[in-house]
């Protein structure tokens, strides 16, 4: 009888940088709320000093475990800036909803997001390198991998796959509807949420059968 146990994630680090301050009831910081958020969506916007300047870069990514993953080409300069020791700052939102209230002021959106503070780590080992890739394709479309052209050696050489520690986070999210001051109630105004979701449609096959020319 196996009694063994997958190791425990440990707790969110929460440091003065990630505390929210402004509507601090909207924040949280459980690893198991920043997950899902992170689950439900498939972009970052990477933000870190590339030659003392701001750079930000929108990414796909996906998590594994308490890490989050993305890839791109070994030439790309804020990945270089990175693992050079710059920290990044990566971001992710999803908009749930438009709430229309009745006065200008109080419009807003409902709306779930995550900040990460982190340096990462490079995936370089040969075994991890290609379960991380496999990873990247089934979350898109589980079963794909073993449908489709592994990568090639040059391929691999040329991509860097950089995994991020989900360690110093918050997640802030709003939801529900408007909230209008006590006077505005009696406008004849349209008060509501407008709901916005990621949906995909039905799938469009590719025509070619031969390399465009």
């Amino acid at each position: 009888m196996n009694d063994a146990t997958p190791p425990k994630s440990p707790p969110i680090v929460q440091t003065p940088r990630n505390t929210l301050q402004r509507l601090s009831r909207r924040a949280s910081y459980s690893r198991e709320v920043i997950n899902a958020i992170l689950d439900d969506a498939y972009t970052t916007v990477i933000s870190a000093l590339v030659e003392g300047a701001v750079r930000a870069q929108p990414i796909y990514y996906w998590r594994i475990g308490d890490e989050l993953f993305v890839h791109g080409s070994r030439h790309n300069a804020l990945f270089k800036a990175l693992l050079d020791g710059q920290e990044a700052c990566l971001t992710v939102a999803l908009l749930d909803g438009l709430v229309m209230a009745r006065s200008a002021f109080h419009h807003s959106m409902n709306y779930r997001s995550v900040v990460i503070y982190a340096r990462p780590r490079e995936v370089t080992g040969e075994a991890e390198r290609m379960e991380v890739l496999k990873q990247s394709v089934e979350r898109l479309s589980p079963g794909r991998w073993a449908e489709i052209r592994k990568p090639s050696e040059p391929e691999l050489r040329g991509t860097m796959i950089l995994a991020f520690p989900i360690a110093e986070a918050s997640a802030k999210a709003r939801e529900g509807g408007p909230v209008d001051d006590p006077d505005d109630y009696g406008l004849p105004v349209w008060a509501g949420v407008l709901p916005c979701s990621i949906a995909f449609g039905e799938p469009e096959e590719d025509a070619n059968t031969q390399p465009p020319v």
